[in-house]
């Protein structure tokens, strides 16, 4: 099973994807992760990604696109993959469909107050990359990570007047996407009003989702 996810930044995309591959076997592909593993392990494609991120640019497609062929090439990757980050345009969408074919775009459907509610309470874990929530994903330990103990933090990112920035971009470069993907009649909606949902339950609408299309194969 091929998988996009698409949302907002904040709308689950990482959490309800890192559930996901240990139901379904598959992978879950970041791009924004590749992206930040390239600049820490200083490789040469890291160097020049740091170079455009220092400038305020953008990273050219054709980098983040030659770090997808090459993930998806793994063995891991050759029964499915859930794609969290990539699209984000629909040139990039078309350049997908190049690499591979996808079965499913799951849309998902969250209002800004949430999203802002959710994304300034989120913490990361310096270490590991874990994602909790201070609201609805706590830690056992106040600040400290679950599964390697490693220091949680706020990105500086999830500020409140940052995050309603960070919608606004979205709508303007990637919410094209879901006309492109409904279009081709990929789109599934899930729907989230609840800042209090619990992660398992949209898991399990995904997953019910993705159940019915197995069926119609």
């Amino acid at each position: 099973m091929r998988i996009v996810m698409l949302g907002p930044p904040g709308s689950g995309k990482g959490t309800y994807a890192s559930r996901l591959t240990s139901i379904l076997g598959i992978p879950h592909i970041s791009t924004g992760d590749m992206v930040r593993e390239e600049i820490r392990a200083q490789t040469e494609i890291g160097r020049k990604i740091k170079e455009y991120s220092d400038r305020g640019e953008l990273v050219p497609d054709k980098i983040i696109i030659d770090l997808l062929v090459e993930r998806l090439k793994k063995p891991d990757a050759q029964r499915g993959f859930i794609l969290d980050g990539f699209p984000r345009t629909i040139r990039q969408a078309e350049a997908l469909e190049r690499i591979s074919e996808i079965d499913v775009v799951i849309n998902l459907n969250v209002p800004d107050e949430i999203i802002i509610q959710r994304l300034s309470n989120r913490l990361v874990c310096r270490k590991c990359g874990a994602i909790y929530n201070r609201l609805t994903l706590k830690p056992k330990v106040d600040e400290v990570c679950d599964l390697c103990g490693g220091e949680l933090y706020q990105r500086e990112d999830d500020k409140p007047e940052v995050i309603r920035e960070r919608l606004n971009v979205y709508r303007r470069s990637t919410e094209p996407l879901i006309d492109y993907y409904r279009r081709k009649g990929l789109i599934k909606d899930v729907h989230c009003n609840d800042l209090m949902t619990p992660p398992d339950v949209i898991v399990n609408k995904i997953i019910e989702i993705i159940g019915g299309l197995k069926k119609e194969k």
